[in-house]
């Protein structure tokens, strides 16, 4: 589990760099005049999508954590069965077993 947690808190301080940087980016903002087109506007929205999306991503990191911490890795939430350790081992965050996750698809 030692590993597991590392690799965790790698991910997490790697992504909360990256949100660092954009959160940089996003300081300033193209024209949103009507007719300008400046593609600064696109760029700007799409680091804005993006941070989004890393949030999200350390959050999950975050919860996997406390679960590591508290003995529940590796656990799923929905049905309490063992996760499968490739699928832990491919997507180290996750919180459901792949039957559970497929019925959310």
């Amino acid at each position: 589990m030692d590993t597991t947690k590392t690799l965790l808190e790698t991910q997490a301080q790697e992504i909360r760099a990256e949100l660092a940087r954009l959160n940089e980016l996003l300081r300033e903002r193209g024209d949103y005049g009507y007719g300008t087109g400046d593609p600064a506007v696109y760029q700007w929205e799409f680091n804005l999508a993006l941070r989004e999306r890393y949030e999200q991503r350390l959050a999950q990191i975050e919860r996997a954590m406390a679960r590591l911490e508290k003995g529940q890795y590796g656990v799923c939430e929905e049905c309490g069965a063992r996760i499968e350790p490739e699928r832990l081992e491919a997507v180290p965050y996750t919180t459901l077993c792949i039957t559970c996750a497929r019925k959310l698809v």
